[in-house]
């Protein structure tokens, strides 16, 4: 389990600094095209820091650094392996972050939340300091009741479940070296609860969008609580237990562009992943208590939603 915090510095040879902090920035916060003011005559040299964490499949990354900009251009894109969601958190300075057609002017203490798979663009105005939370959609996608993130999403700094989600932040980065496996991996699940909390009631999202309606979210507490004793969980089953038509469950369903197979698929991933990393259950096991035909059919699905085979999964949560 990757705990150790990494750490990344500029020189002060002001002829490879631009350079340098463009390869650091895009190796821990995607790739980026970056350009650094001129440097005026003098002492003064552009310095840039980065730490970085992992919460499991999470990367916690804490960055300072002077004025500068930056765009996410096609080929930056095409060069990010995956698709992640980023909670940008202003701890110091002022910085402008820009997604589509919405623009925000972040002063310390505000965040904003952008998508790695649309282009975007930051402005650095002064010496900042800042938190990113790299969140990849296969992690999302196990939030029950997920929202639908789009980028370019502002947290309200003041509402109670940012500031809830930032101070966490802060003291998990402070444990996280102290923390065993089954403790990164509740860590990593609280994040993205708290994450879903904070865009549900401190975003400049519509309710519409942001919240789930109380019916999906009954029918979310179903699935989860039957993920186990019921192998067929289905579109005609939740609408039976719910007093509505089939209909009604797929609209439901699809509001967040999503289907009750892909929700009840996703659902028993995230809990076949974690009782790998905190159980010393057999692979065939947990694939057979959870509804997956065989160990092939878990490892061809576990390894297409997470990158890696439910057996390489346990040996580096356990490193």
């Amino acid at each position: 389990m990757r705990v150790a915090a990494e750490f990344w510095s500029t020189d002060r040879d002001r002829s490879i600094v631009v350079d340098q902090w463009r390869q650091m920035l895009s190796a821990t916060h995607l790739p980026w095209t970056v350009t650094v003011p001129p440097q005026v005559p003098g002492p003064a040299v552009f310095e840039a820091t980065v730490q970085r964490w992992w919460i499991d499949d999470l990367a916690l990354v804490d960055c300072t650094c002077g004025p500068c900009s930056g765009t996410r251009t096609r080929r930056d894109m095409a060069d990010t392996d995956g698709e992640f969601v980023v909670v940008l958190i202003n701890r110091a300075g002022r910085e402008t972050v820009a997604q589509g057609e919405a623009e925000a002017g972040l002063q310390p203490g505000d965040a904003v939340v952008w998508d790695s798979s649309k282009s975007a663009r930051f402005a650095v105005l002064e010496p900042l300091a800042k938190r990113s939370l790299l969140i990849p959609r296969a992690a999302l996608d196990e939030v029950v009741g997920r929202a639908q993130v789009t980028g370019g999403v502002m947290l309200d700094g003041r509402n109670p479940a940012t500031r809830l989600l930032t101070s966490y932040l802060d003291t998990l980065s402070a444990a996280l070296p102290d923390l065993d496996p089954a403790g990164v991996s509740a860590a990593r699940n609280a994040t993205l609860e708290l994450f879903i909390g904070a865009l549900r009631t401190g975003s400049n999202v519509p309710e519409s969008k942001a919240g789930q309606p109380a019916l999906r979210a009954a029918m979310d507490r179903y699935i989860e609580r039957h993920l186990v004793d019921d192998p067929t969980i289905s579109t005609a089953r939740l609408a039976k237990a719910h007093g509505v038509s089939v209909r009604t469950v797929n609209r439901i369903f699809n509001a967040t562009g999503q289907t009750v197979n892909e929700v009840v698929r996703v659902r028993r991933l995230a809990r076949a992943r974690e009782e790998l990393a905190d159980t010393d259950r057999p692979v065939a096991s947990i694939a057979h208590r959870y509804g997956f035909s065989d160990t092939s059919h878990l490892s061809r699905l576990f390894k297409a939603h997470y990158g890696s085979t439910p057996s390489d999964y346990r040996a580096a949560a356990r490193r």
